[in-house]
């Protein structure tokens, strides 16, 4: 649940980065469509919030079509004791 969530948070932050690039360039979803070749009806649903049809790397390349470089920042670490996930080790007794 805690990874569907944040994978939604990112969608949030690129979609919010799509409308505000739209709002910079005063471009309408037909403006948008002839520059970028994505379906207006596409730009639409992004402006409505309507995110469930996008996955994470598809409204990257439409930030990308509209000139925009994104950047994306990735860290793994072992789960703390938190998680629920943690198994007493065999050895300790």
């Amino acid at each position: 649940a805690l990874a569907r969530l944040g994978l939604a948070l990112t969608a949030a932050v690129l979609a919010a980065e799509i409308v505000k690039t739209l709002d910079t360039e005063r471009l309408t979803v037909r403006d948008a469509e002839a520059r970028t070749g994505i379906a207006a009806a596409d730009f639409s649903r992004i402006r409505q919030v309507k995110l469930d049809r996008f996955t994470i790397d598809r409204l990257m390349r439409i930030l990308d079509r509209l000139n925009r470089d994104v950047r994306v920042k990735i860290s793994v670490a072992p789960r703390g004791r938190s998680s629920g996930r943690h198994l007493p080790s065999p050895l300790a007794a």
